[in-house]
């Protein structure tokens, strides 16, 4: 699915880098062999995936910035001349969105409208992934999978900031990157994405991991809620493959595209903090929390068939693997092993199922 061949010398500009699904896609790129620019806000802790596999060094250059920032960004940019944006940086949680609305539209949209305009300002830029989310849909309860037509909207700030943006990315697209252009633009939206280095708060596999290593009870909220769980290396060789296509093919590529699991993976989070406990062991447990809770939807799932038909692509890792993969690096990062290592090695397997060779980037 993916070519190492053209992403090899190729130049990259990745921003929220110093975040969870950002930093493995960093690592992805530098075994890829790209050379990537990276913009992100410091890292929020020192055992963030980051930090611990050195993310830092393979870059061709780290630095800090906010894309709330036009200014700073527009000339980073510029200043790095890539062929190939990659947009991460957001403010990625639901309940945190309840608390700091304001913030988080300003990072969601508003840095999203200062990425594409730092773009079209950038003569050198010839693909930019926007990457969204699957909660940007309105949810209307259906046991059908949303497709890349259906409507956009969302009940709490970070859905909605994210149907916003991709309202933007809509706007910019058919206002300044026309399909006869040099530059198209394209927006990405996956399930709930699991794996190792994840520390946020409120968010169920980190959670989940802090109380097991501290031999207490998982409290959750939504035990019957269903979401369609993925392991982070799937929609990110997706993101890859779609920016591929949409330097070499530009506009029949320019548009929304859904990148999540297969059925079998769309799960309840019972379920999924069942298999999660015994995976780990050592009496890990979880009950549910009975308290008053903020609204979160309760069954969510992507139709994916547009980027099988067209894209060619498909997920190679299926729920099983997905949960024990995240527990393998946990584990790991638990007993002070070479994080970097373990995180490569993973990225390593990846490659080869997805690229159909034992040496997918070097």
């Amino acid at each position: 699915m993916i070519d190492p061949q053209f992403w090899r010398g190729r130049r990259v500009y990745l921003t929220g880098h110093t975040g969870f699904k950002g930093a493995w896609v960093a690592l992805m790129l530098s075994r890829l062999g790209a050379r990537v620019t990276g913009f992100a806000l410091p890292v929020a802790s020192d055992d963030d995936l980051f930090e611990v596999a050195g993310v830092a060094s393979v870059l061709d250059k780290h630095e800090h910035g906010d894309i709330r920032n036009l200014a700073s960004l527009a000339a980073s940019l510029q200043q790095a001349e890539p062929e190939i944006v990659l947009h991460f940086a957001a403010q990625s949680l639901v309940r945190l969105s309840y608390d700091e609305p304001v913030a988080t539209y300003e990072t969601n949209v508003m840095g999203t409208v200062h990425v594409l305009e730092a773009v079209r300002r950038t003569p050198s830029v010839r693909a930019t992934i926007i990457v969204t989310s699957d909660k940007c849909y309105e949810n209307v309860g259906w046991v059908w999978g949303y497709r890349e037509a259906d409507r956009l909207g969302g009940h709490d700030p970070y859905s909605n900031s994210k149907g916003c943006a991709e309202l933007v990315t809509d706007s910019y697209r058919r206002s300044f990157f026309p399909p006869e252009g040099p530059s198209h633009v394209a927006s990405v939206r996956a399930g709930n994405v699991i794996g190792g280095g994840d520390w946020a708060r409120d968010r169920l596999v980190p959670d989940a991991i802090r109380a097991f290593r501290g031999g207490e009870a998982l409290r959750i909220r939504n035990p019957h809620a269903i979401r369609p769980w993925q392991h982070v290396l799937d929609p990110l060789s997706g993101y890859l493959r779609l920016a591929e296509r949409l330097f070499t093919n530009g506009a029949d590529f320019a548009e929304g595209w859904n990148f999540g699991p297969g059925t079998g993976s769309e799960v309840r989070v019972s379920t999924l903090v069942s298999r999660l406990a015994g995976l780990w062991g050592n009496s890990a447990s979880w009950q549910v929390d009975g308290d008053r809770h903020v609204h979160e939807a309760a069954y969510l799932r992507l139709d994916c068939s547009k980027a099988s038909i067209r894209l060619d692509w498909h997920p190679v890792i299926d729920f099983a693997k997905a949960l024990r993969l995240t527990v393998e690096w946990y584990r790991s990062f638990g007993n002070s092993r070479d994080m970097r290592e373990i995180t490569m090695a993973q990225i390593d397997e990846f490659l080869a199922a997805a690229t159909g060779t034992n040496e997918p980037g070097v």
